[in-house]
Formats: structure tokens, sequence, C-alpha cells
């Protein structure tokens, strides 16, 4: 990819979930495929996230949520990006998140939920189809 047209991807670990090798190993792989790649760090709130996809001007936003707090972290930080004005990022979500919580994260506006077992070269696959694209 050039790096004037590189897709820009933000990965957060919202919440007071601890455990960030998951995040690490993905933000590493999306890097090696030539995204550009913004890690928060842990213990992020959701004003910190949104505040960072605003600054960095992101096209995918990817949470880890390994806590559990899935159904209040995502609408929280899905509404401040869409209060902010970025409509156009695609939304992923990774981590623990069982089965029946998946479909109303959908219906959020959540693209895709990647649970354990998702393969790398799926997630990068995944954000070089549906990643929008600026000018």
């Amino acid at each position: 990819m050039e790096s004037a047209k590189k897709i820009r991807v933000l990965v957060a670990k919202p919440g007071l979930d601890g455990h960030d090798r998951g995040a690490k190993v993905i933000a590493r792989a999306l890097r090696d495929a030539g995204f550009e790649v913004i890690y928060t760090g842990l213990h992020q709130t959701p004003e910190m996230v949104v505040s960072a996809a605003v600054q960095e001007d992101v096209h995918v936003i990817g949470l880890s949520i390994l806590s559990g707090a899935h159904n209040v972290l995502v609408p929280e930080i899905m509404d401040g990006v869409k209060k902010a004005g970025l409509t156009d990022v695609l939304f992923l979500v990774g981590g623990i998140i069982p089965e029946e919580d998946q479909a109303g994260l959908k219906k959020l506006g959540v693209h895709m939920v990647f649970t354990p077992g998702a393969s790398l070269k799926e997630v990068v696959e995944y954000i070089q189809k549906h990643a929008p694209s600026r000018t």
C-alpha cells in the first residue's frame, strides 16, 4: 500500500480488561499487512477511544473486549464516534463475545465480530475488503 493511501486502523482496549496479548497480536498482523496501526493501550474510556479515532482520522476502529462489558462499552463508543462525525468508519469488535450478543452489536452498526479462533488472515482480508476509502 502507498503510504498516502494506507488504511488507518485504531486498535483499542476499552474498559477494565487487563489482557492485551490478542490486541497486540492483531495490531502486529495488521501492521505487517501494510496497515497503519494506532494501538491505544489498556484501560481506555469510551471518550478516550473516540478522541483517538477522531485525532488519528482512522478508517477502522477495532475494539478488543474480553471483560464481558461489550454491551455497555460498544454502544457508548459507537454513539461517541457518530456524534464526532465519523460516519464512514468500519467498526469491528473482537474478543469474548457470546453468540447471543453478536446480533445486537451488529444491529447497532458493528460490521463484524471476531471471536477466539478467528485467523489473522481472516481479519486482514476482511479489513482489506470492507474498509472505506478516502481521498
